[in-house]
């Protein structure tokens, strides 16, 4: 989630998940751990247990600082949310998901998240495998163009690209604000109120490094494995992409077909596997926004699973970004 030094760690539209999806009771799967806002939230709220899973090895750290208040109804696991149900073992009544990068993760420059503080170029979620300096100063340009545009829905991508490589020929591209002066350099001096130019090369870069298009769909399905029928799924999102392919795999799992585009054909309707709860979304109210800045671009989405059969999606629908639907190159 997008961080806010006047607010950190406020978990995002925790109220409606929690009043939405009430009774909170049995066994819950966080599998965003983080700063444990929403394991502590449902905890606190009647669940008898939560097992908060977090493929960031700093989360599970931090849960130390607090977890013991919970005794044996608190399960801190490693790993990543894709394969959430095979962490989970038994099944579970309710599972919650916040996408993205957490703002303990951001406000630690030594991370490489953010292009406010100076850092190494790492991003890595996990701390573990290539980084983002390994695939801005390894990968073809044209590679990198790709995943500006496709992840980060960046215009100027060739450009930056192009900058990148050439820039890389002089001294390797080492650090966050390096980085970011280097995209900043290729696009028109932001407006008051606007974005930071290279606030959409990062989350690019970031997914790209992170694989999170892959994780968020395996998550999905993993979560329909997990689900007992009628426990509860909530998914916060935080850029139009992510949402897009959690309302897609939810409205096609709720037998309600749909299109990628309205040029492809309509998909055929599938068993019921999901009722979905708040059609339309939720995002945050006006006193929300108040106290939490950071909660501006969130939308949560939530269902009710059935007892259709768990069975994996078809991507293709999914509206994923055209590069997450390649084999990596």
């Amino acid at each position: 989630m997008p961080s806010s030094s006047d607010s950190p760690h406020i978990p995002v539209l925790l109220r409606p998940i929690l009043a939405h999806l009430a009774p909170i009771k049995g066994v819950w799967l966080d599998g965003t751990l983080g700063a444990g806002g929403y394991a502590r939230a449902l905890l606190d709220a009647g669940a008898e247990q939560v097992i908060g899973l977090d493929r960031d090895p700093l989360a599970l750290e931090m849960a130390q600082d607090w977890a013991a208040e919970y005794g044996n109804r608190l399960r801190l696991v490693a790993g990543n949310f894709a394969q959430l149900d095979e962490h989970a073992g038994d099944l579970v009544d309710g599972v919650v998901l916040d996408l993205g990068v957490s703002s303990m993760q951001l406000d630690q420059a030594e991370r490489g998240f953010s292009f406010a503080k100076d850092g190494p170029l790492d991003m890595r979620m996990s701390q573990s495998g290539p980084s983002a300096r390994d695939l801005v100063n390894e990968a073809d340009e044209g590679v990198l163009a790709d995943i500006l545009y496709h992840f980060g829905e960046e215009r100027a991508s060739r450009r930056i690209a192009r900058t990148i490589v050439r820039e890389r020929q002089v001294a390797p591209i080492e650090t966050t604000l390096h980085l970011a002066g280097i995209v900043s350099g290729c696009l028109p001096r932001p407006k008051p109120g606007q974005s930071h130019p290279a606030t959409r090369s990062f989350q690019a870069l970031r997914i790209a490094v992170n694989a999170e298009f892959d994780a968020l769909v395996a998550g999905l399905e993993a979560a329909e494995r997990a689900l007992k029928p009628g426990g509860k799924l909530a998914v916060v999102s935080f850029h139009s992409m992510e949402d897009r392919v959690v309302k897609r795999f939810l409205t096609a799992r709720a037998g309600q077909g749909g299109r990628a585009n309205r040029f492809a054909p309509e998909a055929p309707e599938e068993t019921p596997r999901f009722r979905l709860i708040e059609r339309r979304g939720v995002s945050a109210d006006d006193e929300e926004l108040a106290l939490n800045p950071r909660a501006r671009s969130a939308r949560l989405r939530m269902a009710e699973r059935l007892d259709g059969p768990a069975e994996p999606v078809d991507r293709q629908g999914l509206g994923l970004p055209r590069l997450a639907l390649e084999k990596p190159r």
